[in-house]
């Protein structure tokens, strides 16, 4: 019986890794995680307990006391954590929050948990950090056609405002010390500027050979 499949997603916000990542995974029949949407729900569980954005050990803690379950409803130790993962709050400071080292210690432990039994994973760092032996993909795209994406997904009426945000957020992602934003060694970098989700998950198989 052949292994179930293990592969890698990243890229910048808005590249399509979440709706391309989630059809990839239904046509290969295993599971999809979304690994932002943990990041999320320690920042919002942080916003909402009164954790300081700057107190890393604080944060540290909260991580490692939380078992954050993402699928469709996000559970952090059981409790849905859904409806707040995508406030303005929680979209200014989930970088900031992710990019402490030892709240992404405690939820690269989690997922790799995940990833066992055969995994679609999608991040920032999930080819060069979490999941180095999965086979790789980096999803890219131009910052104006994710800001059009991100502004439609949102209902955001600013689409400038937006691209401002992600340019905000390409920075931190890319210059934090702790696992940066980069293309993996030996990903494959699939270019989804003027493709639909069908077309880069073709794309996508193609370049795997699957």
């Amino acid at each position: 019986m052949p292994a179930p499949p293990i592969i890698a997603i990243d890229g910048p916000a808005a590249s399509g890794k979440t709706s391309v990542g989630c059809a990839l995974a239904a046509r290969l029949g295993c599971r999809f995680v979304d690994t932002g949407l943990m990041y999320r729900a320690v920042t919002a569980l942080a916003l909402e307990r009164g954790v300081r954005l700057d107190d890393d050990a604080a944060l540290t803690c909260l991580a490692e006391g939380e078992r954050i379950e993402p699928g469709e409803r996000v559970l952090a130790n059981g409790a849905d954590v859904t409806d707040g993962l995508w406030s303005a709050d929680v979209e200014r400071s989930v970088s900031r929050v992710s990019a402490v080292s030892g709240v992404r210690r405690a939820l690269v432990a989690q997922q790799r948990l995940l990833a066992e039994q055969g995994v679609v994973m999608v991040g920032r760092d999930i080819g060069s950090v979490v999941l180095p032996g999965a086979a790789k993909v980096y999803l890219d795209a131009s910052v104006g056609e994710r800001a059009r994406r991100r502004a439609a997904e949102t209902g955001a009426p600013d689409e400038e405002r937006v691209r401002a945000e992600l340019e905000r957020r390409d920075r931190l992602d890319s210059e934090r010390g702790d696992s940066p934003l980069r293309v993996p060694d030996g990903a494959v970098v699939v270019d989804t500027d003027g493709l639909d989700v069908d077309g880069v998950v073709d794309a996508v198989l193609e370049a795997l050979g699957r």
